[in-house]
C-alpha cells in the first residue's frame, strides 16, 4: 500500500451540509437557526456567557485602583548625572536644576518634577536642586561633599 492509495472507510466521510438553500433540503430558510432572536442573526456570540455559569470575570477577584490625580515624575539616577558631567554636558561649578537635567538632554519633560534615585556612583561634589530624591540619594550626593534641595515635601518620602 501506498500513501496515494489510502481512502477513507466508506460512510467515514460525510459531504458538507449546505443550509439555507431551498426548502427541499430540510435546512432552507432558517437554515437550523430557529426564528428570531440574537442568536438566529449573523455574527453574533454572547461573550463573556458561560451558559449561566458563573463567568469568568465574575468568578476572579477585583485588584487595584488607579489614582487619577497621581503624580508622575521623570526619574534621574546619580550615575548618569556623573556620566554627563564627565562628558561636559552638565556643569558640576553651576547649580544642578531641572531646567538644567533638560538642557542637557538628560531628561526629555520635567512631567509633575525630576526625582533623583541612587543608582549609580557619584563622584563629583554637586548642588541639585529638584521635586524629590531618595533618602539614599540625598545621602550619596552628601558624602560626595554636594547638596540636594527638595522643593516638594510629597516627592521626598
Amino acid at each position: 500500500m501506498k500513501l496515494n492509495e489510502l481512502r477513507d472507510n466508506p460512510g467515514a466521510t460525510k459531504p458538507r451540509k449546505r443550509v439555507g438553500r431551498g426548502p427541499g433540503s430540510g435546512m432552507g430558510k432558517t437554515g437550523g437557526r430557529g426564528i428570531k432572536g440574537q442568536k438566529s442573526r449573523s455574527g453574533v456570540a454572547i461573550k463573556g456567557f458561560e451558559g449561566g455559569q458563573m463567568p469568568l470575570y465574575q468568578r476572579l477577584p477585583k485588584r487595584g485602583f488607579n489614582m487619577r490625580n497621581r503624580k508622575k515624575f521623570a526619574v534621574v539616577n546619580l550615575g548618569l548625572i556623573q556620566k554627563f558631567i564627565e562628558a561636559g554636558k552638565l556643569d558640576a561649578g553651576q547649580p544642578i536644576t531641572e531646567d538644567a537635567l533638560l538642557a542637557s538632554g538628560l531628561i526629555r519633560r520635567k512631567l509633575d518634577g525630576v526625582r533623583v534615585l541612587a543608582k549609580g556612583e557619584i563622584t563629583t561634589k554637586i548642588d541639585l536642586t529638584v521635586t524629590g530624591a531618595s533618602k539614599s540619594a540625598i545621602d550619596a550626593v552628601e558624602k560626595a561633599g554636594g547638596s540636594v534641595a527638595v522643593t516638594s515635601a510629597q516627592a521626598a518620602a
